[in-house]
């Protein structure tokens, strides 16, 4: 039977060590050694941080969806004409793209404690604008 040196490697040094809560046919190609897994931390925390200040030079009318929205709203409100034939709800998307890219940089689906996407306050405001826009169609 073929085992990988690294497998190996990892047998020996679990023997010497006596760790015994180790599972033979479980991988532990997958375990981090301290220093990658302080790295990894590290590297996110830095990602983290430039993510913050991503939007810091921004008015905070042009970096909040729901404020963005709301400006769509009033457009579509005041001048249904021209929101209508500017396919503003083909641009949506885009535009909001990455508002929402930097707010989901922190979310993990694989955590204990996930925040469902549909609990997100950009989720909640991109719903009610959709809501408010379907009842304005139905008029």
């Amino acid at each position: 039977e073929f085992i990988p040196k690294h497998r190996t490697c990892r047998r020996q040094a679990r023997q010497q060590l006596g760790e015994a809560d180790h599972h033979e046919g479980m991988s532990s190609d997958d375990e981090l050694t301290p220093t990658e897994v302080g790295d990894f931390q590290k590297s996110k925390d830095n990602l983290l941080e430039d993510s913050r200040k991503v939007f810091e030079d921004v008015h905070a009318d042009f970096c909040d969806i729901r404020k963005i929205l709301l400006k769509f709203q009033e457009w579509k409100e005041k001048f249904p004409d021209s929101y209508c034939d500017a396919y503003i709800s083909f641009c949506l998307p885009k535009l909001l793209n990455p508002l929402i890219r930097v707010q989901l940089i922190s979310w993990n689906p694989l955590e204990q404690n996930l925040t469902e996407l549909e609990e997100m306050p950009w989720f909640r405001a991109i719903e009610e604008f959709s809501d408010a826009e379907n009842v304005s169609e139905s008029k």
